[in-house]
């Protein structure tokens, strides 16, 4: 689709964004891409990823996503999949702010094998207006925050349960919605022995307190005190959270004691046929795509990777609990009053 080049003065949104239906130089459009990429979510808010930008002329340009491996879990993610994991969720959110803005993002998945850090080349030329639903999702990207704690009672819609599904496939993963009793208190168990595991191990608590400021900390990454419960959160059945704080008393105290038990709401498994890191990076995009489709309808999730760290654990949930698919991501989803608060690197930081 061929248009005139727009006026140099842009249209702005009252939330700092740009009118969907504006054009602009290929520098502005990859910085508005990259300014919204970088609220994707990222295991402790490590943001592993740098990205850069190229333009060709007036209409067209490419921006770059790669994985920065100094931000990688040396201890809980050797191997690198977490880290890929967030690169896809900033992946799915750049792809995302581009057709915001009306383009059609012409994306080059890994595309240099002797350059594993680089997942991604996008480009955009084609211009087509974005659905109602790619905006629904865009205006989610900077609200959206991960909870950490239980639910309140109450069932998700099927038809909701089934569209994120769908969300998830199409990206090449699959959504595996544990509904039987006997299967979510497995899960649940893992989760609670991986976490105890996990709080035993010196190396792992260390890299945690790396990643967990303390109040009034400055920091723009990490997990801020404001992004947890100072109290855990017991659950029905229980799934323990990650103990940032590691009995320091910090994190976020509610105004009053819930008036009920909470849930641990609907528990799904994120699997994938495969476990390269191709995959990974699908795994990624179709986590961040279910969890912005799942805000844009009020519904919160709670993300656990705690037994999937542990090789053993995340092997028996492969073989007995995701039909042979490999575990990438433990995802609960339900209804809560409670915000969270969550810190990102401006862009300059991630820019190359």
């Amino acid at each position: 689709m061929n248009e005139k080049t727009a006026a140099s003065k842009q249209a702005r949104r009252s939330d700092g964004g740009l009118q969907p239906d504006v054009q602009g130089s290929p520098d502005e459009i990859a910085r508005f891409a990259i300014s919204t990429a970088i609220w994707a979510p990222s295991v402790h808010n490590t943001q592993p990823w740098r990205f850069g930008a190229q333009s060709f002329g007036e209409r067209s340009g490419e921006i770059s996503l790669s994985a920065d491996p100094d931000r990688r879990l040396a201890v809980a993610d050797p191997q690198g999949r977490e880290m890929l994991i967030s690169c896809g969720g900033a992946l799915f959110t750049a792809r995302l702010a581009l057709r915001y803005r009306g383009y059609v993002p012409e994306t080059d998945l890994m595309p240099d094998p002797d350059r594993p850090m680089l997942i991604a080349r996008m480009r955009w030329d084609e211009r087509v207006p974005p659905a109602d639903y790619e905006c629904a999702l865009y205006h989610q990207v900077l609200s959206r925050r991960t909870h950490r704690g239980g639910f309140e009672a109450g069932e998700l819609p099927a038809q909701l349960l089934s569209a994120l599904a769908q969300d998830v496939a199409r990206h090449g993963a699959v959504l595996r919605i544990v509904t039987d009793d006997g299967q979510r208190a497995a899960v649940s168990a893992v989760v609670d022995a991986a976490e105890s595991l996990l709080r035993l191990d010196v190396a792992r608590s260390l890299e945690l307190a790396r990643w967990a400021p303390a109040p009034g900390s400055s920091r723009s990454d990490g997990v801020p005190t404001g992004a947890y419960p100072a109290l855990p959160e017991g659950t029905v059945p229980s799934f323990l959270g990650r103990d940032f704080a590691q009995g320091r008393g910090w994190g976020d105290v509610p105004a009053a004691p819930p008036p009920a038990p909470l849930q641990a709401g609907v528990v799904c498994l994120l699997t994938t046929a495969r476990d390269e890191p191709a995959d990974w990076v699908g795994a990624g995009q179709a986590l961040q795509r279910l969890l912005l489709d799942a805000a844009s309808c009020g519904v919160a999730a709670a993300i656990h990777t705690q037994p999937l760290e542990l090789p053993q654990l995340r092997e028996l949930i492969r073989t007995h609990l995701a039909g042979g698919g490999y575990p990438q991501m433990i995802i609960r989803l339900g209804v809560t009053g409670q915000t969270r608060v969550s810190v990102r690197r401006p862009v300059q930081d991630v820019l190359i």
